[in-house]
């Protein structure tokens, strides 16, 4: 009898995920094709093949047909182990079904390839909200214009909505296809503020009016339709997409006494079930006056019991006792807050003049729509983070609620590790399902920041978050997700480079890289697409999982987070200024005069001085005693953002194009450093318990004594620079996951723990790795000194790319 279809991901070396092979006869073998399809010249089974760099949206081929193939198992391949054969001009793995044997013929059934649209449209120009067309961003209109990616449509049916709503008939608007559409291909359009992908008739040619009908957006399923779920989905995506959970939300009522020295329409702040809140006393109440609220809390299923233990209706509270910025939830409306506290719970009001102990700012940013649909621009300015608010849900394109307040509150208060894997559940659920399509992300090596650039920034916000395949073009690698480890880093380590100009060394550490205020002049034509595109990588690495190359100056991961910036963040600015600012304000008020100091400040451009007015006048504006602490705000807003105010923009921008604001609420600028660069040490202890033995060590496991040399060389012998390119030439990566290497990811986004693969020796051989998942065949030496020779040579020579086995 055949086998049960597997729901286990089984991609081959940087192979892509696809859906299993139909059983056939009596066997069921599963398989995972490349792409290997564009646009371009079609195959004869229909697929246009990939000829040049770009991005490439992937959908199914419903009318093709499928294909029969008969394959022989090859010889030391045991049932249910894998192996790679060619069907037709693809590439597939094989599970071998349970009874067969080496040498025994099985039939397998293909489904059709897919058939490859080419969505790769020119890079998408960024819209200047601000008005003074830095960079070459475009001044956004009064009435925002559509780019060749999306057009304006005009509703030929706006009567309809007159209609019953059970006899309502869908809307049909007219589109003209834009130019460089091709028949066959898809492109963007608008439609009452949703984004619809509208297919190109067979046909039709740019220019033509074609009329369309989309389809209607539900956030629930109309009364007495059954709501399906859909089988039909590859079985790493559907672990992807339909991420379970034991938690639902409830609204519980709370009852507190207002405390003493609280005034009517005065806040105070508490902790209610568990989280921070804060609640304005009412008009008609006094300390002592016994008030309710109602507050949604995280409860878990399985024992239907709120997050905190307890399952009463009106339960306790107690104050914090905790000075300092503390993130809260305002009752009133829900949404998250920043407060600070003295030790009695008393909310403190932040005083009118800027204290440098006391005074921190919120990078605000104000989203608008551009002159391109594919790309939102936005006004950024700093606000005071006591007004500062972010929303407590998150909402997929439907406007259906994805992750509720009560769970964010929940996961705010658990340890880093349950974040960090709350967070990739979460970004599961808001990606787009494989079967509804995914990106192909086909660039050159030797051009590979360009390439990147143009096919990222041509591609809409819900492309963002569609499943990325990548192609090095001419080479044989195909991507399972090793291709993604090297392509995040690579890019990331190339934009990132202070070579670029774009980016310069932080002064007190020269591994953090903050951005350049003068990187107008290095790329005086488009350096803000570059900052648009990092913000989207850094995004799209964190919704992933991935790790990135390059570390990045601590306020810029505040700005991520809006987490309260300080006057202290001025230290990893400029040191020698923020010395000199403390200096200045321990002096006496009355000397400030004496120093002829105005609202000015110096910087340097090419190794030319400029003076810079701080504001308005500000050349003619001097500092006094009265005017003291106005000119230190300044200067703080000058050197914190207004220099580099158009470079942040874009780079947030690009961030939340991918990443929704609510869900990083939970972590700090710290854990956010760690989620997206990895652990910055190896701990070689945590490496060895987290290791797999297969192949020839599987029954020795580390008794074998290439195990045991293995560890001797790289625990004793090896620097951290060699564990490092070790690391790399076996994962992809020489970064670790922020939870260590307990969670280390393979091909499918699942955990991969690293694997030494014995093999049996053979002349000359040398150490292999298989970076999709994160495995390492390693030869049976008959001494360590070969080992240690054959491996470092290995991971020294080895450039990076990927081979085929």
């Amino acid at each position: 009898m055949g086998a049960a279809p597997s729901t286990q991901n089984r991609p081959g070396n940087r192979m892509s995920s696809y859906p299993g092979a139909r059983p056939q006869m009596q066997h069921n073998p599963s398989w995972r094709p490349p792409t290997q399809a564009s646009s371009g010249n079609r195959s004869s089974s229909g697929t246009a093949t990939i000829n040049g760099p770009g991005a490439y949206s992937i959908s199914r081929n419903a009318t093709g047909s499928p294909q029969l193939f008969r394959v022989t198992i090859p010889q030391n391949i045991r049932p249910n182990q894998e192996f790679q054969v060619y069907a037709g001009n693809r590439i597939v793995r094989v599970r071998c079904p349970p009874g067969s044997r080496p040498g025994q013929m099985v039939q397998i059934e293909v489904p059709p390839e897919d058939l490859v649209h080419n969505a790769s449209q020119t890079v998408a120009v960024l819209t200047d909200a601000e008005g003074d067309g830095g960079g070459g961003a475009v001044r956004m209109n009064s009435q925002a214009r559509m780019s060749n990616a999306s057009q304006t449509i005009n509703n030929i049916s706006s009567q309809q909505h007159q209609q019953p709503q059970q006899q309502q008939q869908p809307q049909a608007y007219n589109v003209v296809i834009p130019a460089g559409v091709r028949p066959g291909s898809t492109f963007p359009v608008s439609v009452n503020g949703r984004t619809v992908q509208v297919q190109c008739p067979q046909n039709a040619r740019p220019g033509m009016t074609v009329r369309i009908v989309p389809p209607p957006s539900m956030s629930s399923p109309p009364p007495g339709v059954q709501s399906a779920t859909n089988l039909n989905r590859p079985p790493e995506e559907m672990r992807r997409s339909e991420v379970q959970t034991n938690r639902r939300t409830m609204l519980q009522t709370f009852e507190v006494v207002v405390p003493q020295g609280v005034r009517p329409n005065q806040p105070f702040s508490l902790i209610a079930g568990g989280q921070r809140v804060m609640v304005n006393c009412p008009a008609n109440a006094k300390p002592g006056s016994r008030i309710r609220f109602n507050l949604p809390v995280s409860v878990d299923e399985k024992n239907d019991k709120t997050e905190s233990g307890h399952g009463s209706v009106s339960q306790s509270f107690k104050y914090d006792t905790e000075d300092g910025w503390t993130r809260s939830t305002r009752v009133s409306d829900g949404k998250f807050i920043w407060i600070r506290m003295d030790r009695d719970g008393k909310v403190i009001q932040e005083g009118d003049k800027f204290d440098i102990e006391t005074s921190a700012y919120v990078g605000n940013l104000q989203f608008l729509e551009g002159n391109d649909i594919r790309m939102r621009t936005g006004r950024l300015s700093l606000m005071p983070a006591s007004v500062y608010t972010v929303d407590s849900t998150v909402k997929d394109e439907h406007g259906r609620e994805v992750v509720g307040q009560g769970e964010i509150s929940t996961i705010q208060r658990k340890p880093f590790n349950e974040k960090a894997a709350w967070l990739q559940r979460t970004c599961k659920k808001l990606g787009v399902p494989w079967e509804e399509g995914h990106m192909r992300i086909c660039v050159r090596r030797e051009n590979l920041l360009d390439d990147s650039v143009k096919a990222v920034m041509s591609l809409g916000r819900q492309d963002m978050k569609k499943t990325w395949r990548f192609e090095f073009l001419g080479e044989e690698g195909i991507d399972a997700g090793g291709l993604a480890k090297e392509w995040f880093l690579l890019v990331t380590q190339a934009i990132l480079d202070a070579d670029s100009g774009l980016w310069l060394s932080s002064t007190g550490n020269q591994m953090l890289m903050r951005i350049n205020p003068a990187s107008e002049v290095s790329c005086p034509e488009d350096h803000l697409i570059y900052f648009r595109f990092l913000g989207r990588v850094l995004g799209k690495a964190l919704f992933e999982g991935q790790l990135v190359s390059g570390h990045l100056v601590q306020y810029l991961y505040k700005y991520m987070l809006g987490w309260p910036i300080t006057f202290d963040d001025l230290e990893s600015v400029d040191p020698d200024i923020y010395e000199n600012l403390k200096k200045l304000m321990a002096m006496n008020p009355d000397e400030i005069e004496y120093l002829c100091l105005d609202f000015t400040a110096t910087q340097s451009l090419l190794g030319e001085t400029q003076q810079v007015a701080l504001c308005p006048g500000g050349e003619e504006k001097e500092v006094n005693g009265d005017n003291f602490n106005e000119y230190i705000e300044c200067y703080f807003r000058y050197l914190m953002l207004d220099r580099i105010k158009a470079q942040v923009t874009e780079l947030l921008l690009g961030f939340y194009d991918v990443v929704p604001e609510p869900i990083l609420t939970v972590f700090d600028y710290q854990e956010l450093e760690i989620m997206m660069c990895g652990l910055p040490k190896i701990n070689m202890d945590d490496w060895k318990k987290n290791t797999l033995y297969t192949g020839n060590f599987e029954g020795t496991k580390a008794r074998s004594n290439p195990c045991k040399w293995f560890w001797e060389i790289v625990t004793d012998e090896y620097d951290q620079e060699m564990r490092a390119r070790l690391l790399q030439f076996i994962t992809g990566t020489s970064g670790v996951p922020s939870r260590g290497f307990s969670v280390l990811q393979g091909s499918d986004g699942n955990i991969k723990l690293f694997t030494l693969n014995g093999i049996d020796m053979r002349p000359n051989a040398f150490p292999k790795a298989h970076t999709c998942f994160n495995r390492l065949d390693l030869p049976m030496y008959k001494s360590k000194a070969m080992l240690r020779e054959k491996l470092t040579y290995a991971i020294t020579n080895c450039q990076t790319g990927f081979h085929l086995e």
